[in-house]
Formats: structure tokens, C-alpha cells, sequence
């Protein structure tokens, strides 16, 4: 694959920016035909469309990279999927999807490219960007991870006083911290238990200070993931822990020794006192909330091991490849994204629920908040004019079955109605008597009470008293997608993570907003650091916020206690 070059490339995408040559969503003649059909079916029970076809389970069901993909009980039939086929074609996701692939600064606002799929390219594959071959780049920092892991994890290497790390602390914030512990937190089952890992980013004391209370300093070694070796929180994380480490080990040497960093600034890396040689590097066509597979995943390869890491990016790779070569009507991010288009955008369904079935996937939902929020929480497309629609949806969760014993009850029987992906495995990793096939059982079972619910007739026929039974009448047509691997494992976590990179893509593109971009966190950034500056500051200092702002920075200067 080659890449025209990165100039031509930039212009022709700020040209088409600028010039809008997509037409304006809500006026295509493929946006109004979901509408008329959307208005057809919101009459249309999902007891009437299964009824109607006894092989929908079957119809509506797809597979790739290990996933099998029911979305049986979405609330469309087969002229809505043709229809928002056809919605695709016309926006030219099939052209966005080759763009990417292709190397193309499809970031039109930072005019770069977004080529995490090259992450996870094989050896031997070419992908050349602007005269680099990118491929050989990507495998040759896999090469010093694993070399400097597997020094780690044999206990080569050595702490400042000789001692084995058995502790390892990564600091870092974002794609920098959601992606790295959800895998690890994933894949805890396949890690080493000769390494305790742990994880820190908020900038409240508290984080660090309970992450590293019972650790021994002679026995740590902190990552500190930060591109630009600037970023506020890791930085001011990274600080602390450097003080807390010295303050036990008394020698500026022993930070090399206990330091290495992701970042792409060796010069601030240095100055840190961490050796440049234990620098790991990755690209500026990385996007934070997609680097869990570049070298912001070393904790990850510290835990399970590179050859563990390897099958994670296989995993990546394999479902890369059916969205870019699968046709349409069986492709599976495509499909996947498309309906989040069709709940939000034609059934008014803003709000995505993620469940996993499956303990070691408790921060999945946390990790898809970043992915899919912030890569389409946006308000205008490429263009710079309004959207005119809704964009993404409201996304959280929890493992089940926890979840059933908290928020359950609004799903079903609430006001609001919200689409649920319910993620599954076949086959447990810790067996305990058929606790797994309950486990399975209770997934299976809501989506089936949500999309048929129970009449009152129902109810009244079971000799339920009148008084009680609006109360437990459910209305069903609650819609549900139900995803289902053999096992948990490095490969299935690499599928389910792309797949939801390329459907979140794939909204975007309809949309054609910039997915890659986040402007959104910038201005917070900005006045947080003039804050903090007013807040710090011996005397007390002239403020030009408005009256509630001003009143809060007042009130936090004369409440807060004097610092250790």
C-alpha cells in the first residue's frame, strides 16, 4: 500500500473540508428514505418482525475474527439495512475506509493521518507514508519492548539497589492510562503474577499516594506515557513518584534505574533523568484513545508477555482485514456502526449500553467512553458547519450480572429507551461449577425479556391480581446486539477492541465529522492552568472570571489548610 505524498494529501483534505463536497446529511435522498421507513416500523413490535420471519435469529447474524455478531433484535428488518447500505455507499465510507488504510490525513484538523491500523500490521507487510516505511518503524519499537520485557520479567533487570522490580506503576492519563489497564484488567488471567501492576492518572494526590502506600521503592519501576513529556497530570504524577522514590533511595542515579518512559521528547525524557535508551516512541498519526497496541501498551507486554501481545495485535489485524476487504452486507463494523446510526439518528435512541458478560472486562465501558465520545462528541463536520443531527451516543455500563441488581430496571421498564451491546464467551477461564452457564444464561435471558418483554394478557392469564399488573407489564421493543467469542483471550480482545474502532469510524464518516481530532478538551486545559496559577499564588490575585468562578477560586483560598 503507498500513500500519495503528505502535501498533495493534506491540501486535496483541507480542500475538501473547506469546500463541503458532501452534500448536507439530512437532504440526501438515502437520509430521507430512512426516515419515511423509520416512521413505517416504529409501529412494528420485534414479536411481529420474529414472527414474521422464523429464520431472523439466523438472517441477522454475522461473523469475523472470531466474533459472532446477533443483531436479530435490533429494531430494523432487512429494507432498513439495504437502506442504510445505501446511506454508506453515499457518503463514501467505503472511500474513508480506503483513505485510512492508505495513510490519507483524513484528521483534516490536524492534518495528519490516522494510521493505527498500521500498529498492527504483520512483519513483511508494506505500508510507505511519505517516503517512510512505517511497517519496519512499528516493528522495530515492538523489538526493543519485548527486549526490554522480557529483561523485566526474567528479572535481568535490576532496580538501584539490585533488587528484582516486582512492582510495576504506569502514570499516565487517557488513551494513556483507559487503554493499558482495560487490557491488562482484560487480560489479568494470561499476566504474570510475578508483577503487580498498577496504574495511576488522576492528578488527586490520592491516586498516587494509595497506588504506591504498601509498595517497596528498591522494588518499582514506574512508565511514564506522556508523547510530548508535557502533558499536566502525568507530569505532575511523574514528579511525585520520582520524589517518593528518591526520598527512599537518596541517589538522582536510581531514577534510571526505576523510569523508563512512552513519549516522543527524549530531550524532556533526559532532563527527567530517565535514559533515553529506555524510551519508547510512537508516531503523531497515533491518537491517544487508539494506542492501547503502540508502545503505550508496555504495560500490557509487561503483564502477559510479548508473545500474549503479539496474538492482541493478530487479533487487531484480523478484524482490520474483514473491514477493509468484507462486503457490505457482512461486514461487521460497518453493520455494527450503521445501527448506532439508526438507533440514535431514526428511532431517537440516544443512550448505549455496554455489558460484558464477563468479569475481566470491567473497564470495557470506561475504555469505549473515550473511543466513542470522544471521537464523535462533535458538533460540525469536516466543513466547519453544523452537523444538523445528533452525533454520538451517551455510552456506559457495567459487567453483568452486577448490573441487573442496579440499572436494569430502567432498561426495561423506564421512560428512555436504550440500545445494549451484550458481549459474551463460550467457554469460562475460571471454572466453578456451572457458574458460567448462569453466568450465560442471565445474558441471554435479557435480551430476550428486553425485545418481547410481557403483555398484560400475559400477565392476567398467570392470575396476576389487576392491581399489579401495569407494574409488571414490560413493554419489550427494547433493542439489543449480542456479541459472542469461544473465549476471552488476547486475539478476541483485539477484534472486539477494532471492531469498535471501525464502528465508531464508520458513524463518523457518515456524519463526516473528524473522528481523529479532540478540540473539546483544550479549553478546559487552558483556563485550568491560569486557575491554577491564581490559586497557587502568595498573595491574593486580581481575578476577571465571572462571579461564580471568582466566588469559588475566593472561597477554596480561604478554606483549604496550609500544605505539608
Amino acid at each position: 500500500m503507498r500513500a500519495r505524498g503528505a502535501r498533495r494529501g493534506i491540501d486535496a483534505g483541507m480542500s475538501r473540508a473547506r469546500t463541503g463536497t458532501l452534500p448536507r446529511l439530512v437532504d440526501t435522498p438515502q437520509w430521507r428514505a430512512l426516515q419515511r421507513h423509520a416512521r413505517g416500523l416504529a409501529r412494528v413490535h420485534l414479536r411481529e418482525l420474529f414472527a414474521a420471519d422464523p429464520q431472523r435469529g439466523k438472517r441477522f447474524a454475522v461473523e469475523a475474527a472470531g466474533w459472532y455478531f446477533d443483531h436479530a433484535k435490533q429494531r430494523l428488518d432487512a429494507r432498513a439495512v439495504q437502506l442504510l447500505l445505501a446511506l454508506a455507499q453515499a457518503r463514501g465510507v467505503p472511500q474513508r475506509i480506503a483513505a485510512m488504510f492508505r495513510g490519507e490525513p483524513i484528521n483534516s484538523t490536524e492534518q495528519r493521518a490516522a494510521l493505527h491500523v498500521a500498529l498492527r500490521l504483520p512483519r513483511g507487510r508494506r505500508l510507505r507514508v511519505d517516503g517512510r516505511e512505517l511497517v519496519a518503524e512499528v516493528h522495530s519499537v515492538l523489538e526493543r519492548m519485548a527486549a526490554f520485557c522480557e529483561r523485566v520479567r526474567s528479572g535481568q533487570w535490576r532496580g538501584h539497589t539490585g533488587e528484582r522490580i516486582r512492582h510495576v506503576v504506569n502514570i499516565g492519563i487517557g488513551g494513556s492510562d483507559l487503554g493499558p489497564v482495560m487490557a491488562f484488567e482484560a487480560l489479568r488471567h494470561y499476566a504474570t503474577r510475578e508483577l503487580d501492576l498498577r496504574f495511576v492518572s488522576n492528578v488527586d494526590g490520592t491516586d498516587l499516594v494509595e497506588a504506591t502506600r504498601d509498595l517497596d521503592p528498591a522494588r518499582t519501576l514506574f512508565i511514564v506515557c506522556s508523547k510530548t513529556f508535557t502533558t499536566q497530570e502525568t507530569l505532575a504524577n511523574a514528579r511525585a513518584a520520582r520524589h517518593w522514590l528518591l526520598a527512599a533511595l537518596g541517589d538522582e542515579r536510581a531514577v534510571a534505574r526505576h523510569f523508563v518512559a512512552v513519549s516522543t521528547n527524549a530531550g524532556e525524557v533526559a532532563a527527567f533523568g530517565i535514559d533515553p535508551a529506555n524510551m519508547f516512541g510512537f508516531w503523531d498519526w497515533v491518537g491517544g484513545r487508539y494506542s492501547m497496541d503502540s508502545a503505550v501498551g508496555l504495560s500490557t507486554m509487561l503483564a502477559i508477555g510479548p508473545g500474549h501481545f503479539a496474538d492482541l495485535l493478530a487479533g487487531f489485524h484480523a478484524m482490520d482485514e474483514h473491514f477493509r476487504k468484507a462486503p457490505p452486507a457482512r461486514n461487521l463494523p460497518l453493520l455494527h456502526g450503521l445501527i448506532g446510526i439508526w438507533n440514535g439518528n431514526f428511532l431517537g435512541i440516544d443512550s448505549l449500553a455496554v455489558l460484558p458478560y464477563e468479569q475481566y472486562l470491567k473497564r470495557l465501558p470506561a475504555y469505549l467512553q473515550q473511543l466513542l465520545m470522544e471521537s464523535n462528541g462533535k458538533r460540525v463536520t469536516h466543513a466547519g458547519r453544523a452537523v444538523g443531527v445528533h452525533t454520538c451516543p451517551i455510552v456506559w455500563g457495567e459487567p453483568g450480572t452486577n448490573g441487573q441488581h442496579s440499572f436494569y430496571q430502567l432498561i426495561h421498564q423506564g421512560t428512555r429507551a436504550v440500545a445494549c451491546d451484550f458481549i459474551g464467551f463460550c467457554a469460562e477461564l475460571n471454572p466453578l461449577a456451572d457458574q458460567h452457564d448462569l453466568l450465560i444464561a442471565n445474558m441471554f435471558a435479557q435480551g430476550e425479556a428486553l425485545a418481547f418483554g410481557k403483555t398484560a394478557a400475559e400477565l392476567r392469564g398467570e392470575g396476576v391480581p389487576a392491581a399489579l399488573v401495569p407494574h409488571r407489564t414490560f413493554p419489550g421493543n427494547r433493542p439489543s446486539s449480542t456479541l459472542l467469542a469461544r473465549r476471552l483471550e488476547p486475539r478476541t480482545l483485539g477484534a472486539l477492541v477494532a471492531l469498535y474502532e471501525h464502528s465508531t469510524f464508520v458513524q463518523g464518516a457518515i456524519w463526516d465529522i473528524d473522528s481523529f481530532d479532540q478540540w473539546g478538551v483544550e479549553l478546559g486545559k487552558v483556563l485550568a492552568r491560569r486557575i491554577g496559577d491564581e490559586l497557587a499564588a502568595a498573595k491574593a490575585p486580581r481575578l476577571h472570571h465571572d462571579s461564580s468562578t471568582t466566588a469559588l477560586i475566593r472561597r477554596y483560598r480561604r478554606l483549604r489548610t496550609d500544605r505539608p
